[in-house]
């Protein structure tokens, strides 16, 4: 066996989970739109020990925002760019909440995500169940998540959890109680790394998304 066969047979696997939205408004707020086409296969390339660790599964979970056409099309390249490059994408939906001003009376449809909290959770338990991962990176500020990394301590506690907050945020503590694997704080470097080209399979770079001059 070569060195470099010994040295992936002893490499754990490593999974990374996305919590889309929660990724893509912190990426938002940092006002640099060419961050937004990322591939995410290679961020969790950029954020795991490469020397003890082999990336062996990505999901990204997401879902349609009903309205503008623009958007759903950037979100379709988006998401037809990261299956090319080997991630799977989950994809939830949207419902219209009925809601009312209490001081005005004025009423009106909100629109709201669903199922990409329980994306994200079944998807991790359920490659820890299959036993696809020996550490599993969960990206996501959401303390949602921390009834996730609970049960994922109790039932796994041969396997490693750590937490990966968004940038410009801060690890949820509530998650980081029960994550083995400890924290990590992304930043526009570690995002820098991940940026695409302008074709990725048949996914077309938006004009958006360009990157800027230099």
């Amino acid at each position: 066996m070569s060195e470099k066969d010994q040295q992936e047979t002893r490499a754990a696997r490593a999974a990374l989970y996305i919590d889309g939205f929660n990724l893509y408004h912190a990426i938002d707020r940092l006002g640099q739109p060419h961050l937004k086409w990322l591939s995410y296969w290679r961020l969790g390339q950029v954020i795991l020990p490469q020397k003890t660790q082999k990336l062996v599964r990505v999901v990204y979970c997401t879902a349609f925002y009903p309205g503008s056409a623009g958007k759903r099309w950037r979100h379709e390249q988006v998401i037809a760019a990261q299956r090319a490059e080997g991630v799977e994408v989950a994809l939830g939906h949207y419902v219209h909440e009925r809601m009312m001003c209490r001081n005005c009376g004025d009423r009106w449809e909100k629109p709201t995500e669903k199922a990409g909290d329980i994306n994200l959770a079944i998807h991790l338990m359920h490659d820890a169940f299959e036993d696809v991962f020996d550490h599993a990176y969960l990206l996501t500020a959401d303390s949602d998540q921390a009834a996730t990394a609970a049960m994922f301590a109790r039932r796994f506690p041969e396997k490693r959890l750590t937490t990966v907050a968004p940038p410009g945020r801060d690890p949820s503590v509530h998650i980081l109680r029960h994550a083995s694997g400890g924290k990590i704080k992304l930043n526009a470097g570690h995002l820098e790394r991940a940026v695409m080209g302008a074709t990725v399979g048949k996914a077309r770079r938006p004009d958006e998304y360009a990157p800027p001059e230099g």
